[in-house]
């Protein structure tokens, strides 16, 4: 995997972390979210936003838009870190 940007972000208190990703790689992409591709095509929203809250949970990886996007817990909650996969592939 090439690694061209990595840019992560902390969960807010009660932010969704499917709304999270969507946000932040809409911000990347300079996009609407309504213009990005469904989430539930790369992972199902409602498992994503269960994580936080799950006993035991400590990360999860997966891809979406082109980023490898992985969720830790971490002391403070969620962090969010998104690393561009596939720019090449998107003309960047």
């Amino acid at each position: 995997m090439q690694s061209l940007e990595t840019t992560a972000v902390s969960l807010s208190e009660g932010e969704q972390l499917s709304m999270a990703v969507i946000d932040l790689v809409s911000r990347l992409e300079d996009a609407d979210p309504t213009a990005l591709e469904p989430l539930y095509d790369a992972i199902d929203p409602d498992l994503l936003d269960s994580l936080p809250d799950a006993a035991g949970f400590e990360s999860l990886v997966f891809d979406y838009h082109g980023y490898s996007i992985r969720a830790t817990a971490d002391d403070e909650g969620v962090r969010v870190a998104l690393e561009d996969s596939a720019a090449p592939e998107r003309g960047r």
